[in-house]
Formats: C-alpha cells, sequence, structure tokens
C-alpha cells in the first residue's frame, strides 16, 4: 500500500503582500461557495475529469528505490495540506465538505491534515470546528515579529495577533503548529531578525520554515527593485549578503532550540517533520484541487489553471481546466531526483540512484567534492552544511 497526499489550493485574501507573486486574489467573501462548491465537485469526480484531461492518475512512480506500477485500489490518502491564499478566511463549514469529499472520495486514512492560517483570521469557534473536521495542525504565515516590518510587506496582522492566535489554537487541540518566517523584508536588520527568531523559540511552534525573499518582477515590491523605485519601502531590504548572514543566524537559534533542520527551508522538532511537504521532496505522488493546483502521477505532471473564475466554470461544465501537462522523460526525472533529493538535509543515495536510473554520475559530484559545495559519506552525498545558501548554484552546476 502506498501513500499519496492531497492538496488543495484556495487562492483567496484579505490583501495582496507586497513581495507576493502568487496566483491569489482579494474577493468578495460571496465568492467562497461557489469555489468551494467547484472543488468539491473536482474531488468527487477526479477520475472522469483527469481521463478527459489526459492526465495519467495513478501511474508509475519511485518509492523506495522501486518503480512499480499503483492502481487506484493500491492508493490510500494520507496527508491533506489546504493552502493559498489565506484558506483560513473559508468558513469551517466550507473546510469541513471539503474533507468531507476528500473521505468520501479516496481511502482516506488522514493522520496530517494543514491548514494555512493567518494571526488575525484564528477565533475560538472556529478552531474548534478546524479540530472537529480534522485539522490537526496550522501552518502560520508570520514572516515577521516586528511590526514595522509587517506594515511594509503589507500584511493584515500585528505581533500581537500572533501571541493571541496561538493560545487560541492550543486550547482548540491544535497540537502541531508551523511558523513561517521570511528573511529579507523591507526594514529588517540584524537586531529585529534575532527578535524575531528568539520570540519564535520562545512560542515553541513544532516546525519552522525560514525563507529568503525573492525578487521576482511579478510581485509589486520586486518589480519596485528591479526598477530601482522607492515604493514598498524598496530601498530598506536588505542585501543579499545581509540575507544569507540572517539565514545562518536562524540555523544556529533553532539548533540551540532543540530544531533539527532537514530541508534547506525547513526545521522541525523530532517527528514533526511535515508528512505531506515530505512526498514533494521524496517524488512520491500527490493530487491538487482548486485553480493553480499541481498533481504529480510519478510519470506526469499537470497544472490546473490558475484564474479561480475561470477555473469555477470549468468545472461547473464537467470539464478539468488544466493549464499545464508534463510527460516525464528519464532525464527529468533524474534532475528531479537529484535536485529535490539534495534539498533534504540527510541527502542522496548516488549509488541507489545510479542503479535506478542507470547511469553513472561520478563526473558530476567529484567537482563538487573537491570544491567543498557537497560532501560524501560512503553512497550518502549531501550538501556541505556551510554551503545551503548558495545551494541553487549548486544545483545549476550539478545540472551542466
Amino acid at each position: 500500500m502506498s501513500n499519496s497526499g492531497i492538496y488543495v489550493q484556495v487562492p483567496f485574501c484579505q490583501t495582496k503582500c507586497t513581495y507576493c507573486n502568487f496566483h491569489t486574489g482579494v474577493v468578495a467573501s460571496s465568492r467562497f461557495r461557489p469555489y468551494v462548491e467547484a472543488v468539491c465537485r473536482e474531488i468527487r469526480e477526479h477520475r472522469l475529469l483527469l481521463e478527459a484531461a489526459g492526465a495519467n492518475w495513478p501511474g508509475r512512480w519511485r518509492g523506495g528505490g522501486v518503480a512499480r506500477e499503483t492502481r487506484s485500489e493500491d492508493l490510500a490518502v494520507d496527508t491533506v495540506y489546504i493552502g493559498g491564499g489565506t484558506p483560513s478566511l473559508l468558513d469551517a463549514a466550507h473546510l469541513q465538505n471539503i474533507l468531507n469529499a476528500i473521505r468520501a472520495s479516496f481511502a482516506a486514512d488522514l493522520t496530517e491534515v494543514t491548514l494555512e492560517a493567518d494571526p488575525e483570521t484564528i477565533e475560538a469557534g472556529k478552531a474548534a470546528a478546524w479540530v472537529r473536521a480534522g485539522i490537526n495542525r496550522v501552518s502560520f504565515g508570520l514572516q515577521s515579529f516586528s511590526d514595522k516590518e509587517l506594515v511594509a510587506a503589507g500584511r493584515m496582522h500585528r505581533r500581537a495577533d500572533i501571541y493571541r492566535a496561538v493560545p487560541i489554537l492550543r486550547e482548540a487541540g491544535i497540537r502541531n503548529i508551523s511558523f513561517d518566517l521570511i528573511a529579507g523584508l523591507s526594514h529588517q536588520t540584524k537586531a529585529s531578525w534575532g527578535q524575531s527568531l528568539q520570540e519564535l523559540a520562545g512560542l515553541a511552534p513544532e516546525h519552522v520554515s525560514v525563507y529568503l525573499l525573492e525578487i521576482d518582477e511579478d510581485s509589486r515590491l520586486g518589480k519596485e527593485l528591479l526598477q530601482g523605485g522607492e515604493k514598498y519601502s524598496a530601498r530598506s531590504v536588505p542585501s543579499e549578503d545581509d540575507m544569507v548572514e540572517f539565514y545562518e543566524m536562524a540555523q544556529q537559534v533553532l539548533r540551540a532550540a532543540g530544531y533539527r533542520h532537514y530541508e534547506i527551508s525547513n526545521w522541525a522538532k523530532p517527528g514533526y517533520e511535515s508528512k505531506h511537504n515530505l512526498k514533494y521532496w521524496r517524488r512520491e505522488p500527490y493530487l491538487g484541487f482548486g485553480a493553480g493546483a499541481h498533481s504529480f502521477s510519478g510519470t506526469e505532471r499537470w497544472a490546473n489553471a490558475h484564474d479561480a473564475a475561470a477555473y469555477v466554470t470549468a468545472v461547473q461544465g464537467g470539464r478539468m481546466p488544466v493549464e499545464q501537462h508534463e510527460t516525464m522523460t528519464a532525464e527529468s526525472a533524474l534532475e528531479e531526483e537529484l535536485f529535490l533529493g539534495l534539498r533534504q538535509l540527510d541527502g542522496i543515495d548516488l549509488a541507489q540512484i545510479e542503479r535506478d536510473y542507470g547511469v553513472s554520475l561520478a563526473a558530476r559530484f567529484d567537482p563538487l567534492t573537491s570544491a567543498g559545495l557537497v560532501e560524501r559519506d560512503g553512497s550518502i552525498v549531501r550538501l556541505a552544511p556551510e554551503r545551503l545558501t548558495i545551494s541553487n548554484e549548486v544545483f545549476v552546476e550539478l545540472m551542466r
């Protein structure tokens, strides 16, 4: 029996953060119900919709170093991740309906059900209803404990909201909370970043994600930075060297606080690694539902159209709005195996991968090992811990 995961995309927010490059929108709450109904219909009719779109689910995938065929009756769903956007904006009944549709449509033994939430959306009644629906993990988009940084980023919550929200979740029965922080926000300094890390450690979430600010032309802040402008506090964005220093500070503080660094951007208390996200990095099958959601069968990747209104119209009409559809080649699968595997700090089993794919990779890794960019322990290869901040450069060299 192999387990797959389900991702549900909720592309609605209260406001658009200055750094955001996601396909999300600020819409009237009256649009929530039709969207949830479309998601539930997509879940219930997923086999027919995927077949009509030409997507092969389930497929052939690699698990435990073995290539295997999978059948619908062999697949059980054990993780659900409801992300966005800000899915905590939805009524608790909407989330219950989505999870009911999943349980009715799959062999679902859900051990981890994650809901992304913003602190200002947390209410005692909603949190209790989430727990009754089966949600047992909440991922908080905190980004910072500094009000100055939060205001500049266009966030709705403030530091006080974080301290108000966490006890509500604990009292409701949520025993698995993840915090997100962003290194590189406007007005962020070494002192303010250190303060955010210390306050995070004091609240002791089970899981932590730390992301470096992305300079992307599809975000308002990114566009302003690339054009040399001043809007959105663009002139106050820390330098790349500062961001590297902030990341290294996070490594030190979180290690001292008892977190294990298990993926480039992720830390966890023992036993609290994200079961769902590990499926992505291990190339295990997962299905995505909702506008812009991605899926992976093992041999193919596909993604729904991003526009929420177009998505709802298509599903209501019995069509699956697949925007992208790619059949994996042996070469692209191997590249993913290396890229995603090396994001995990445990590294990859190079000998196993060479056997699985019938290739020799020593010529690729020897210069990286000599340069101190990767470490080898027998057949296990991992990124050098002090080189994680330049992992993208390592991956580029590896894929040449």
